[in-house]
C-alpha cells in the first residue's frame, strides 16, 4: 500500500482538503491586534520556502486529497512572484481536478495586479477591512493606507471573481459601532462580509476575552437594522452564514472563540519558513523545510504530512485552563 493511498485523515476522522500557505511573514501594515508598532523580526530570506518548494509540497498534498489552496501572509501581495505562484498552483491537478486557488490580502497594491491574478487562475479573494474611517484606519493599522485598500476592493469588484469576501475583526471601542456601516459597504461592492471574533494571536500577547466582541453581540448589533436568517449548510466552513434582508447579500460570523468549529476543521497550514501546522493555535510544528533541503523524497514528505495531521488535537483549547497562546503571531503563521 502506497503512502499516497487514502485521504489525509486525523485520528478523529476529519478529512483534510484545505491547504493554507503563508507566502511571507512580512506585512505593510502594523495592525494593533497583530503586531507591535515596530513590527516583529522578519524571517531570514534563506529560511523562506522557494516557489519550487511550495509547488512541490502542494503537489504532494494534492495527491493526498487537498482540493483548495489559500495563499496568505503576512501580506502575500508583497511576494514579487505572486502571480507566478498562483499560475503554478492553478495548474496542479488534484483528486477533483485543478486545485482551487484563493487569496487573503489587505488589498494594498491589489488594483495593480488584479487582472494578472485572474489571468493566472485565481478563483476567490478575501480582503481585510476593519474600518471605513480614514483616521481610525491609520490609528488601527499605524499606516495611512485606507484609500489603497478601497482601490483594491473596487478592483476586486470589477474583476468578477465571486464570491468576493471582506473580513472584519470586530473590536470593542474600536469599530464595534461601524458594523452596520460595513455591511452596507459590502452590499454596495457586491461582497460578502465576514465578521471575526478577535483571537489570541497577537505578537504582544495582550488579547483579552473580556474586551473581545462576541459573535452573539455582532448579530445583535446587525439585527438593529437588518433581518438575518441562517443560510446554507456550514460544513467545514469557519463562518455561520446569514441572508441579509432576504438576500442575495450574505453575512458570515466566524466565532472561533465562543463557537469553535474544530469538529469539522479540514485545514493544514504551511508557514513561510516551511513549518507544518495542523491547527492555527498549535504549539507544535513539523519541520518540512529541513526535510526538503536534506534530500527528502515526495514519499518522505507525505509521511511527515500524515504524521502531523494524525497528531491534531480535537480542538484549539482556548477555553482550557492550561491554554497557552502560540509563540508565533498571526503574521508569522498565516491566515
Amino acid at each position: 500500500m502506497s503512502i499516497f493511498d487514502g485521504p489525509l485523515t486525523d485520528r478523529f476522522g476529519r478529512v483534510h482538503r484545505d491547504l493554507r500557505i503563508s507566502l511571507t511573514d512580512k506585512c505593510n501594515l502594523r495592525c494593533t491586534y497583530c503586531m507591535p508598532a515596530e513590527g516583529v523580526p522578519w524571517l531570514a530570506k534563506q529560511n523562506l520556502l522557494t516557489t519550487d518548494e511550495i509547488v512541490r509540497v502542494a503537489e504532494v498534498l494534492a495527491r493526498l486529497g487537498i482540493v483548495e489552496v489559500r495563499l496568505t501572509g503576512g501580506e502575500p501581495l508583497l511576494r514579487p512572484d505572486l502571480v507566478d505562484v498562483v499560475r503554478r498552483m492553478a495548474a496542479i491537478e488534484g483528486v477533483d481536478g485543478p486545485l482551487q486557488v484563493s487569496l487573503t490580502t489587505n488589498g494594498i497594491r491589489l488594483d495593480r495586479i488584479m487582472d494578472d491574478l485572474v489571468a493566472a487562475g485565481l478563483q476567490r479573494l478575501n480582503i481585510s477591512i476593519d474600518t471605513l474611517d480614514a483616521a481610525r484606519f491609520a490609528e488601527l493599522t499605524r499606516r495611512d493606507r485606507l484609500e489603497d485598500v478601497l482601490a483594491g476592493i473596487e478592483a476586486a469588484q470589477r474583476s468578477g471573481l465571486r464570491p468576493l469576501k471582506l473580513n472584519t475583526v470586530a473590536m470593542r471601542g474600536v469599530n464595534d459601532h461601524e458594523l452596520r456601516d460595513l455591511v452596507r459597504f459590502a452590499i454596495a461592492h457586491e461582497a460578502e462580509l465576514r465578521f471575526i471574533e478577535q483571537m489570541p494571536l497577537d505578537a504582544g500577547h495582550i488579547w483579552s476575552r473580556v474586551e473581545m466582541v462576541r459573535g452573539e453581540e455582532i448579530l445583535e448589533e446587525l439585527g438593529r437594522e437588518f433581518d438575518l436568517q441562517p443560510y446554507g449548510e456550514r460544513g467545514s466552513s469557519p463562518a455561520q452564514e446569514y441572508l441579509v434582508d432576504g438576500g442575495p447579500t450574505v453575512v458570515g460570523v466566524i466565532a472561533s472563540v465562543t463557537a469553535p468549529f474544530c469538529g469539522a476543521c479540514d485545514r493544514v497550514r504551511l508557514t513561510a519558513d516551511g513549518q507544518l501546522r495542523n491547527c492555527l493555535f498549535a504549539r507544535e510544528e513539523s519541520d518540512l523545510l529541513s526535510l526538503l533541503r536534506s534530500g527528502g523524497s515526495d514519499e518522505d514528505t507525505a509521511r511527515m504530512l500524515r504524521k502531523n495531521i494524525e497528531g491534531k488535537r480535537a480542538g484549539h483549547g482556548i477555553d482550557d485552563p492550561g491554554f497557552l497562546q502560540p509563540d508565533r503571531p498571526m503574521s508569522a503563521i498565516g491566515g
